[in-house]
């Protein structure tokens, strides 16, 4: 679709919406807790490219950065407000992004998770429940025209113009070029 076109039907979609923002904002000055993970999940059962345009538009407000050239899955959910989605991105079905920022012409397939880091949770103190230890947030970054296999399970970032296979596991930052498979993700080769 022309880029004036696509951009024109996404500012549609963003007016149409506005109703929902207001709903989002009053709602999020009540709530200590970051909520926009309710509304990503009442958006991400909307099917279609209706729907794809429905999230974007969404996102386009209330995160800190998605390009209204991107497409964003059905059942693909969000928990971070600052999160990034660069131009061209494509977000497939059923992935779960946590606090990242996406390079542009990435390709995310099915059932990615992107997770905010490997430290999200705390366990060292024995005497308190797990859920109760809190933990540290780190944005994960991917890199320019990178593409993450179906399944892949990111905690650390991703460097440009990689690959990281189906079901992979990254718990380590990868390098430019790279390409990744296994669990834990292991350089196999690379682009260049």
């Amino acid at each position: 679709m022309n880029s004036k076109i696509k951009k024109t039907v996404s500012n549609i979609f963003v007016v149409m919406l506005s109703p929902l923002y207001f709903l989002y904002f009053v709602t999020g000055a009540f709530s200590k807790k970051n909520s926009i993970a309710g509304y990503s999940q009442l958006l991400s059962l909307v099917p279609g490219k209706f729907g794809s345009y429905c999230r974007i538009a969404f996102y386009r407000v209330t995160m800190k950065f998605c390009h209204f050239d991107c497409v964003i899955g059905f059942a693909t959910i969000f928990s971070q407000r600052d999160t990034e989605i660069g131009k061209g991105v494509y977000i497939g079905p059923q992935c779960n992004i946590g606090m990242c920022k996406i390079g542009d012409d990435s390709l995310i397939a099915s059932g990615v998770h992107i997770m905010s880091g490997s430290g999200q949770h705390n366990f060292s103190d024995l005497e308190k429940p797990i859920q109760q230890q809190g933990g540290v947030y780190t944005r994960i970054e991917i890199g320019e025209d990178s593409w993450i296999g179906n399944g892949a399970l990111i905690m650390a970032n991703v460097g440009k113009k990689c690959i990281i296979g189906a079901g992979s596991v990254v718990t380590k930052d990868v390098a430019d070029y790279s390409v990744m498979v296994g669990n834990p993700a292991k350089l196999i080769q690379t682009r260049q």
